[in-house]
């Protein structure tokens, strides 16, 4: 079974079947508080490329990311290890927002840059030993529109929608668990999108 999810949503809805909770608030900004968090994300964030290493090979990405934190958290993901940064002016407003809609807490914040729809991200599930179990992960959105997917691990069942300028996507629940989520390539897509995706980190 595929659900596709391209039409008006109601915010407060959970549009996955079971195993799991995903939110979706839309037009949390307006046009031009977009385009200012997207000029200064690009601008003010430490972007470097991401290095992964798949079957003893390291390979360096074309998309961008940046990792930030209350503290010095390291968050090792494919094999590779980032140290936190400290938070700048436009995290801490977006990580209060985050904090506000979704009614939790969070310490840290992964980055992605994604130069056009040519880069994405394949199936894979946010499930580190380093985050806590089964908490709440809330992704911003900013610049280019693009298809989100998700999967259930064992039914197969498929969930998409599309992920707007200034829009919010909350998970939570056992979702890490059941589902596994991705961000499609497509040539159609020519302009740059950042992601900002807050979390929670165990303080060990």
């Amino acid at each position: 079974m595929t659900l596709s999810l391209f039409e008006e949503n109601d915010s407060q809805k959970n549009i996955l079947p079971f195993d799991g909770e995903v939110v979706y608030f839309k037009n949390l900004f307006s046009l031009s508080e977009s385009h200012h968090y997207l000029a200064k994300l690009t601008e003010k964030i430490a972007w470097e490329h991401d290095a992964i290493f798949m079957f003893g090979k390291k390979i360096i990405t074309k998309r961008k990311v940046a990792w930030y934190g209350d503290s010095l958290f390291n968050y090792t993901y494919s094999n590779s290890t980032k140290i936190a940064l400290p938070w700048n002016e436009e995290l801490e407003k977006l990580k209060k927002l985050a904090e506000e809609k979704c009614q939790s807490t969070f310490n840290s914040c992964l980055l992605n840059y994604y130069h056009n729809g040519e880069e994405g991200m394949s199936w894979h599930a946010d499930n580190e030993k380093t985050l806590v179990e089964n908490a709440p992960i809330a992704s911003f959105s900013f610049g280019a529109e693009r298809k989100f997917a998700f999967k259930h691990r064992e039914t197969k069942d498929k969930v998409s929608l599309n992920l707007e300028n200034g829009s919010l996507l909350l998970m939570r629940g056992e979702i890490q668990k059941y589902w596994l989520h991705a961000l499609p390539k497509t040539t159609k897509v020519k302009l740059p999108r950042i992601n900002l995706t807050f979390r929670q980190m165990k303080n060990e």
